[in-house]
């Protein structure tokens, strides 16, 4: 975790570094099960009921949901971040 003055140029530091961005959003058309996380990779996760801001999704190179079942409708940030951390880590432990 790293907290920044401005989050859009650190944003194109990382990139200019080769390193891939991913938002978590909610209404992202691909899933977190189907993206590919295996190698250098940021994750960005938007503050609870409001999300990724606008400027910063721009600044991702793709968004992924976590796909919900039953009547759950949204998650803590911080139980996304744990699902997403722990995807990424399945998928480089095989």
């Amino acid at each position: 975790m790293v907290r920044v003055t401005n989050l859009a140029r650190t944003l194109r530091t990382i990139r200019d570094k080769g390193i891939w961005i991913y938002g978590a959003a909610g209404e992202a058309e691909a899933s977190l099960y189907g993206t590919d996380l295996s190698g250098p990779l940021a994750l960005v996760l938007g503050g609870e009921g409001k999300g990724l801001r606008r400027l910063t999704r721009e600044h991702c190179d793709a968004l992924m949901a976590i796909p919900l079942s039953g009547s759950v409708s949204s998650l803590n940030v911080s139980v996304a971040a744990g699902i997403c951390l722990f995807e990424a880590r399945r998928q480089r432990c095989g």
